[in-house]
């Protein structure tokens, strides 16, 4: 007799809580929600963050307010997002590194990235340009992957190039392309990528994986686009190979921006807030606006999880191989 009342209490908590939960999703969301972004106003994350929060709060009638915490890679959002309460009103938007890159460079970290959060959606992906500067005599032949590979051969430690500092995507990129190829460069970090492509630009290094700030000057003639990054060809520049492409199967890097939200926010709501981000993605007028900072790009939580996992694998294997510190 019991079992049995312990197993009718146990049944009727459950439902209980099944019910508590859909009652919360469905009047969810009921105040404004906090989408915390790890970095400074204007930047990509703060962009896509705004026109996300802004079509969310559009649809949901609630307002989705951008709070910046920037530093430290984007740890300090990320860290106030992990211990907020899962209650769906505390949402991060951050770049890639913050997620697969930070847990493996800083010793520091608070928060885990697998255990903290719950995967949203990703919504842009921008791959980096490699790209050479044709006004430089020394690059001026340059204009495969293959040449710059064969002009590193040539030449071993001596081909400087460029990235926006210590452990940042662009030198994670050229550090895998320097170990697929077999070939030994030389890094100089500047302080952001912005600064890196002045320094190509100057001629103070020969190449540089890119942002794409690039586009506009591979467009103009100031530099010289050899291969993207990512898996496929950038539509911005449709006639330049991926590195896959130029002889490297598998290589795949890129920044993306999405959105998490605390690990055991209820599921009806992650699942609210992933459909309501996706549709805003694929409208049109949203996706213009989006393109700005990329290729609109949006994945289901699982996928989107399964491909944290591989990068922070990959990544970690090319940090360990160049023996990268973070600044």
């Amino acid at each position: 007799m019991q079992r049995t009342a312990r197993l009718l209490a146990l049944i009727a908590g459950l439902c209980a809580a099944a019910l508590t939960t859909e009652a919360l999703a469905q009047k969810y969301p009921s105040r404004p929600v906090k989408i915390m972004v790890g970095f400074s106003a204007g930047g990509p994350v703060d962009v896509v963050a705004r026109i996300v929060g802004d079509r969310l709060a559009n649809k949901l009638g609630q307002p989705f307010v951008v709070e910046n915490r920037a530093g430290a890679n984007g740890m300090i959002a990320a860290e106030g997002v992990a211990r907020a309460d899962a209650d769906g009103y505390t949402m991060l938007a951050c770049n890639s590194s913050t997620i697969t890159l930070n847990k493996t460079l800083f010793k520091d970290i608070r928060y885990d990235p697998e255990k903290d959060f719950a995967p949203l959606t990703t919504v842009v992906s921008a791959p980096l340009v490699l790209v050479v500067n044709p006004e430089n005599p020394k690059t001026a032949d340059i204009k495969t992957v293959a040449d710059l590979v064969a002009a590193a051969k040539a030449a071993p430690g001596a081909l400087a190039y460029g990235s926006g500092g210590n452990g940042n995507l662009a030198h994670l990129a050229m550090e895998l392309l320097a170990q697929k190829a077999g070939i030994k460069l030389i890094h100089v970090p500047y302080r952001g990528g912005a600064a890196s492509e002045v320094g190509i630009l100057a001629q103070e290094v020969l190449a540089v994986f890119d942002p794409l700030s690039a586009v506009p000057l591979v467009k103009a003639g100031k530099l010289r686009a050899l291969a993207v990054s990512s898996a496929e060809r950038l539509p911005a520049l449709p006639d330049v190979p991926t590195v896959a492409e130029a002889g490297y199967p598998g290589f795949d890097i890129s920044f993306w921006v999405g959105f998490f939200m605390p690990k055991a926010t209820p599921a009806p709501i992650l699942q609210t807030l992933h459909q309501e981000i996706v549709t805003a993605a694929k409208d049109p007028a949203v996706e213009e606006k989006l393109g700005s900072q990329g290729v609109v790009s949006v994945l289901s939580p699982a996928d989107y999880a399964a491909k944290i996992a591989k990068e922070t694998k990959e990544l970690a294997e090319v940090v360990a191989a160049a023996n990268i510190k973070a600044e």
